[in-house]
């Protein structure tokens, strides 16, 4: 008799370069789920609450990629505390009751720092002021950083994440050309890459980075200019496909209830993106 098979995918718009199903997949052969599929679906805004609407029961899991995060508390039959603190569902999970949405990009940036050996930073800097950059404040709560500051280009937008964050008060605002100022022990770069990365990684100058940890959220096309620049100046990088990678093991926990095999996924991640543990 065949077992039927349990569901789970990644939607948003654009779709087709999302790492999510190789990191998955990868998870699922690791530990051995041979009953489990996971798919890309493209799917906008307004397409979300027809798509899950439509899905069965052997239905498990949905990742959400943009421009879903805000438009899943529409669908949500239930939404966690950090998900409502970030103001952003990246998770559906299927329970009894229905679709419990979560966040699970907090996750992903605390054990990617954690890997990196960050806890409790006496100053810590958050470069953007995107939904991705208030992720990044809860993430650093989580870590007990002290002194936090959010330099963005536009400070008004900064300010006002910043005051959208619960207890996040006393965080600063500064523009975002003096990001390397104050000698912060950790960074987190939610900026995107192409033009706005370049511009950043100019800002350095001659700053000295020995000892800072910079997390730069992007994965793709690495090392970015961004991150090229941190480590000439002393910076020990990290790359987002290890934030990517453990937000996917959370998401891949709540919807099979299994142990994420980490490791697995981790190499997965890398071969596709032709990553070193050292690049």
């Amino acid at each position: 008799m065949l077992t039927p098979t349990l569901h789970a995918g990644v939607l948003g718009s654009p779709i087709r370069h999302s790492l999510s199903p190789t990191l998955h997949r990868a998870g699922y052969a690791a530990a051995g789920l041979t009953d489990w599929d996971y798919t890309a679906h493209e799917v906008d805004e307004g397409g979300l609450a027809p798509f899950v609407a439509g899905l069965d029961v052997m239905w498990r899991g949905l990742s959400l990629t943009m421009p879903l995060k805000v438009a899943a508390f529409d669908v949500a039959d239930e939404v966690s505390e950090l998900a409502r603190r970030a103001g952003a569902i990246n998770t559906l999970a299927r329970t009894d009751t229905g679709w419990v949405g979560d966040n699970t990009d907090v996750y992903g940036i605390v054990a990617a720092l954690r890997d990196a050996e960050v806890s409790e930073p006496a100053r810590a800097s958050v470069l953007g002021s995107g939904a991705t950059a208030r992720s990044a404040l809860l993430a650093l709560q989580e870590l007990d950083a002290g002194e936090v500051v959010v330099a963005a280009r536009d400070e008004a937008k900064a300010a006002a994440l910043r005051d959208a964050v619960p207890g996040a008060g006393a965080v600063q605002i500064a523009p975002l050309r003096s990001w390397t100022s104050g000698a912060p022990q950790v960074v987190v770069s939610t900026l995107p890459g192409g033009r706005a990365g370049t511009a950043v990684a100019e800002t350095i100058g001659d700053a000295d980075l020995t000892g800072v940890v910079l997390l730069d959220v992007v994965y793709a096309d690495w090392p970015t200019p961004l991150a090229r620049a941190a480590a000439e100046r002393g910076a020990a990088v990290v790359s987002g496909l290890e934030m990517l990678v453990h937000q996917a093991a959370r998401q891949f926990e709540l919807f099979t209830g299994a142990t994420a095999p980490v490791a697995a996924m981790q190499a997965a991640g890398r071969a596709a993106l032709g990553h070193t543990p050292d690049a």
